[in-house]
């Protein structure tokens, strides 16, 4: 039970930022993206500010603020105070976000080997077991969570700066679809590019990390291709 709480926590305080000492709307939206990035909303769903609220123990004005901010990255369309939608997918849209991350992501790794310790190789292992009892669990959110904490904690080794942000609004994006995406088809039939990836770590050999990484991120959009282009067009969905 703790390895499943833990990546979690790591992924809200690495948002909050400070805390407890952080503002209010800072950990709402901190838990939010948790939820986007775990798929635990899916596209076409409403979001209402008053169920948000009511669930977090905060007031509106809070759900608000951060639902404006999640907006501003993409993850929400906001058409007035009582409707709130998580935007569909479409093949263009896709199509620029995966882009996105071929570009993005394998470079972050690279700027970030040297920056990996020991520690953070131990830490990383004990990540990926992790996912590996939420695929033979077929636990789809800790596989979703587990997988998110994986690439971050190595991005996340490179003093913080505006490239992991961008990868962490692609995250956000992407995480209702491909909830969809693996509900359907699954996840056990993906090749451990993450096992290339710590070994290559190991050799500190950059090549093959951003190698490693871009092949993970194939691999996971692969899964388009088994499933068709297909997504929620949910009306109220469970969010929580």
């Amino acid at each position: 039970m703790a390895s499943k709480r833990q990546p979690e926590a790591r992924a809200r305080s690495r948002r909050a930022g400070a805390g407890a000492a952080a503002p209010l709307h800072s950990n709402v939206h901190a838990e939010l993206s948790r939820r986007f990035i775990t798929g635990r909303v899916v596209p076409g769903s409403r979001l209402s500010t008053r169920t948000l609220a009511d669930e977090l123990g905060v007031s509106q004005t809070p759900v608000r603020e951060a639902l404006s901010r999640l907006a501003a990255e993409g993850a929400v369309q906001i058409f007035s105070k009582r409707r709130v939608v998580v935007p569909t997918m479409t093949e263009e849209r896709f199509a620029e976000l995966l882009r996105c991350r071929e570009l993005l992501e394998p470079e972050a790794a690279a700027r970030a080997l040297p920056h990996i310790d020991a520690k953070r190789l131990r830490d990383l292992g004990r990540i990926d077991e992790a996912i590996g009892a939420a695929i033979a669990d077929g636990d789809l959110h800790a596989y979703m969570q587990g997988n998110f904490d994986f690439h971050f904690s190595i991005y996340d080794a490179q003093p913080r700066g505006m490239l992991n942000r961008l990868i962490e609004i692609l995250w956000l994006q992407f995480g209702p679809y491909m909830r969809v995406v693996y509900g359907r088809v699954g996840t056990a039939n993906l090749v451990d590019q993450h096992a290339v990836a710590m070994q290559a770590i190991g050799e500190r050999d950059g090549g093959k990390l951003r190698a490693a990484i871009l092949a993970d991120i194939r691999d996971g959009m692969g899964l388009i291709g088994k499933s068709g282009f297909v997504y929620s067009r949910a009306e109220n969905c469970d969010h929580k």
